[in-house]
């Protein structure tokens, strides 16, 4: 099982503090707060148009990011939301 996502330091940020989370189905949400924040071009652009995109994954299946692991993960994020 993989247990990894290549994130840079501001979008690992907003995943550990819950503002943005990673469906099974590799899909990126933000949490609905955030959405409706108005903060300038860095929030759009580097959080808010992220959401209901999917992520860029491997070329191999073998390095995708474990499904199960996601799906217990994405529970978290939206409980936070």
């Amino acid at each position: 099982m993989n247990n990894g996502l290549s994130l840079c330091k501001i979008h690992h940020a907003a995943f550990d503090s819950n503002i943005i989370g990673i469906t099974p189905d590799y899909k990126m949400m933000v949490r609905q707060d955030i959405l409706a924040e108005t903060d300038g071009p860095m929030l759009r652009h580097g959080i808010q148009q992220l959401h209901d995109q999917k992520i860029i994954l491997p070329k191999s299946k073998l390095l995708w990011p474990d499904q199960n692991r996601l799906e217990v993960r994405y529970k978290r994020f939206r409980e936070v939301g």
